[in-house]
């Protein structure tokens, strides 16, 4: 007689195997089966018409739902808030069993106190508040070695070049010149502790102030070790990504695999993108969350690079001068303002302000009685550059993300930011709505599609051993679906409400989430690249 420890019984099995091509076309993977899974020590140890001969310490009978591999969310902003039970509970309602941290170019690690500190200042409506324990300065080891064991959740990190830059060279806008190889030396170090890739902001500062030289230098790290090279791009002008020239030729120029974040806007010019790198022999692959509008610091947006240069006093003193407010008011906010009128406050630090939280910046003037350009002024100084934004997509509708969903090379995101009064529901909902809108009503996906672009496939690009799929010998991080329940509840009014549809999660083989509740288990691992193992 087999025994387990888990035994999840009468369920459809949806593998994470790759099922190859859109949807529609067939594939390569297995389809749903009917299949029981047993797992035991945290892995599966059998998968298929287990009988009646086997025992098991927990029995589980999931008939009439589907059991997919854990979901990784490839690029999310948990950094500091990954250890609170109501941001753990919203993944694991959702199925998220692991995630990719240090996105965007800005992290705490690899960094000194004072980056730190940059970070969680400038970065404060994305990041937040760095746990005490990494405050005065962490490497990649170290911060891995924080999240082990620590959440239910599994923590994969990118070395973000932002924070690598500001440790070298500061938060102001110069060449790295001879300081190059203390950057390398840098990235190298954070690879060699498990990162499973390189990331970049490159509308963000310091990331903005990094020229090609200097991002071909560190590419050829990641390249060496084969990780990809993940990038918030320079530029998604116009909803045709115009940044991904960059990365290509980054990818032409080093050999590493670029990644594009969030790749949002109009499908034909950005599949045009991902074409030409096919053609120049460069692996590219994108992520991409199920909603139009976006999320980011309104600061980004609202200001131009040279006004943020030199770190968050010098720009609060800019904001402060008559002088330059004039100059802005007269040659760069009739720029923006028509793009940045609908964006929705999400996250308004300072109390004068706060009131906004959940407004539009229209809808904000109108009540505060301020024009655009001193609203953004005012709230951007007391809440001390601590302000998020719910911003429209650059260009693009629901066809176009629809298409881009559809492209083989997507990886599952929900660039999540899980700060402020009034979030983006993105958080709380966008895996459940790739399952219940993409998958069930639409048809965009079908299940083993789901499970690839949701699981399988985030596992392969960023090195996850032994993560992604439901096959013997694969650690056990499963999800278990109701089909025509699951659903995203989360909206832009009421962006808090938990997903339906995904009462039990497994990670590690350990129940993290049973009936609904959290469990209070533990059982999530740092993922360092390659590392096989849970």
């Amino acid at each position: 007689m087999s025994e387990y420890d888990i035994l999840l019984t009468g369920g459809t099995v949806v593998d994470g195997t790759d099922p190859g091509g859109p949807a529609g076309d067939g594939g390569n993977g297995e389809g749903p089966r009917r299949a029981d899974v047993g797992i035991r020590d945290g892995r599966i140890a059998a998968v298929g018409d287990l009988g009646d001969a086997v025992s098991a310490r927990t029995v589980l009978d999931v008939t009439g739902r589907y059991v997919l591999p854990g979901f990784v969310d490839s690029h999310v902003h948990a950094d500091a808030v990954l250890t609170r039970p109501d941001v753990q509970e919203a993944m694991l309602r959702q199925g998220v069993t692991s995630v990719v941290l240090g996105q965007d170019g800005l992290s705490f690690a690899p960094g000194s106190a004072e980056t730190v500190a940059y970070v969680a200042r400038y970065f404060a409506a994305v990041d937040g508040t760095p746990p005490p324990e990494l405050a005065d300065g962490c490497t990649v080891a170290q911060l891995l070695d924080f999240y082990d064991r620590r959440t239910p959740v599994n923590v994969a990190y990118l070395v973000p070049l932002g924070t690598v830059r500001h440790d070298v060279l500061g938060p102001d806008d110069h060449p790295a010149g001879d300081r190059l190889p203390e950057l390398v030396r840098l990235v190298e170090q954070g690879l060699d502790e498990g990162a499973v890739g390189v990331s970049t902001g490159l509308e963000y500062v310091p990331g903005v102030f990094a020229d090609f030289d200097e991002l071909a230098a560190l590419c050829r790290v990641a390249a060496a070790v084969g990780v990809p090279y993940v990038s918030h791009l320079r530029s998604y002008d116009g909803g045709h990504a115009p940044g991904m020239v960059e990365a290509r030729d980054l990818g032409r120029t080093t050999g590493v695999p670029i990644h594009a974040s969030h790749l949002r806007g109009r499908s034909e010019p950005l599949l045009a993108h991902l074409a030409d790198c096919a053609a120049d022999g460069v692996d590219a692959t994108f992520d991409v969350y199920p909603h139009i509008y976006g999320n980011t610091i309104l600061a980004m947006k609202a200001l131009p690079p040279q006004v943020q240069g030199g770190g968050v006093e010098a720009t609060l003193r800019r904001l402060a001068d008559q002088a330059v407010r004039a100059e802005l008011r007269a040659n760069w906010f009739p720029r923006v303002s028509a793009d940045l009128a609908p964006a929705i406050l999400g996250y308004v630090s300072g109390e004068k302000f706060r009131w906004a939280e959940g407004r539009t910046l229209s809808q904000a003037c109108a009540e505060s009685g301020l024009d655009l350009p001193d609203l953004l002024c005012d709230l951007l100084l007391d809440s001390d550059l601590a302000v998020g934004a719910i911003i429209p997509a650059p260009g693009g509708d629901e066809s176009d993300l629809r298409a881009m969903l559809r492209d083989d090379r997507h990886v599952g995101c929900s660039d999540a930011i899980y700060l402020g009064g009034h979030p983006h529901p993105r958080g709380w909902g966008a895996f459940a709505r790739f399952l219940g809108r993409h998958t069930r009503e639409l048809g965009d996906w079908t299940w083993p599609q789901a499970a690839w672009h949701l699981a399988g496939h985030p596992a392969r690009r960023f090195q996850l051993a032994d993560r992604g799929r439901l096959a013997e010998g694969a650690v056990a991080d499963v999800v278990v679906v109701d089909p025509e329940r699951v659903t995203d509840q989360a909206t832009y009014d009421h962006p808090r409400q938990l997903a339906d549809g995904v009462d039990d999660v497994l990670v590690a083989g350990e129940l993290v989430l049973a009936g609904g509740e959290l469990t209070g288990a533990t059982p999530g691992r740092a993922l360092r690249r390659g590392e096989a193992g849970r």
